[in-house]
């Protein structure tokens, strides 16, 4: 299975301090969706039931039913071996699951190729950044762009039956650069660009595709703090255009801030489903991160007391152990 980070990683306490922000977003639609895992939505851009992924003994992904609402910023939140990552895996082919049928706009998607996804609007990033490294940054983008007459064997030797394309492919290109604020590094080679920066890139490159869902595997992890700002705003300005996200987070603000709604998984399944808000406060979700005898809602608990809370519980065991001797 796809590691995720650490538990420990995701900022608890930063939960009762950062206010959510729901100016702008589109909750209308989300207002009459039950809150319960697998929940039925008005209009689902994904769909999925029965998924299933088994690695030796362990059972990765057990979704019985996932729908992913259009038009909107969904995060996928869960603690370490969840099963996210793989989850995002099996949605956009780039693994097989053992059972289970997704569709997308109600297309079916099992055993579709990685690359035959994207081309119908789905499009996803990774934790780890793939760009070509030895490649420019305007090559990695031009790369992007689909149905490109010069990729076919006999037409690649006859440059105009494909340059106007490929002219039309690099003004759109440089338009999302100028965008993304990366045009400045157009003819740099991919591989010299910061984390941060590998990440605009990607995500540029992601839209030379004009998908309809944008899935982001992590995309604050490795992020210097002077351009977290600057993504933020450009996945903010993605459900402005229509376009459906789904990403894959362990920074809370980032959750609270931007998603409109939040799927939780523990364990492999979906435990809890639901707005921002309503998610931190439900105990499946307290259980999943902090074990299942607390019972407080997580936006009224600071660090202090989560550390303090961990560290009597360790106190607790080593007593016991050592009386036990």
């Amino acid at each position: 299975m796809a590691a995720d980070h650490n538990p420990t990683e995701v900022d608890l306490g930063d939960l009762s301090s950062s206010p959510s922000t729901t100016s702008g977003r589109r909750t209308t639609d989300l207002d009459a969706i039950e809150r319960v895992p697998g929940a039925r939505k008005p209009d689902a851009i994904v769909v999925g039931s029965n998924i299933t992924r088994q690695f030796g003994g362990l059972k990765a992904v057990d979704v019985e039913h996932i729908e992913i609402p259009r038009g909107v910023i969904t995060a996928l939140i869960g603690p370490n071996g969840a099963g996210k990552t793989t989850l995002f895996n099996l949605l956009t082919g780039f693994d097989i699951p053992d059972t289970g049928d997704w569709s997308f706009n109600d297309k079916p998607l099992a055993r579709v190729a990685a690359y035959k996804v994207a081309r119908m609007g789905m499009v996803r990033t990774f934790q780890l950044t793939k760009v070509l490294a030895k490649l420019s940054v305007i090559e990695n983008m031009r790369l992007g762009a689909t149905g490109q007459t010069g990729e076919k064997f006999w037409q690649a030797a006859f440059p105009w039956t494909w340059s106007r394309q490929e002219d039309d492919n690099t003004v759109r290109a440089d338009d999302l650069l100028r965008r993304f604020k990366l045009d400045a590094k157009r003819q740099d080679f991919a591989g010299s660009l910061s984390g941060g920066q590998r990440k605009l890139l990607e995500m540029a490159r992601a839209l030379m595709v004009d998908p309809e869902l944008i899935m982001l595997d992590e995309p604050m992890a490795g992020v210097n703090p002077a351009l977290k700002q600057s993504l933020l705003g450009h996945v903010k300005s993605l459900r402005d255009e229509g376009r459906s996200v789904l990403f894959v987070e362990h920074d809370m603000d980032m959750v609270r801030d931007i998603s409109d709604w939040v799927i939780v998984m523990a364990q492999g399944k979906i435990v809890a489903e639901g707005t921002p808000d309503s998610v931190m406060a439900d105990p499946a979700v307290i259980d999943a991160y902090l074990g299942a005898h607390h019972d407080t809602d997580l936006r009224q608990m600071d660090e202090r007391e989560i550390e303090a809370e961990a560290e009597a519980e360790l106190e607790a065991e080593a007593a016991a152990e050592t009386k036990g001797h």
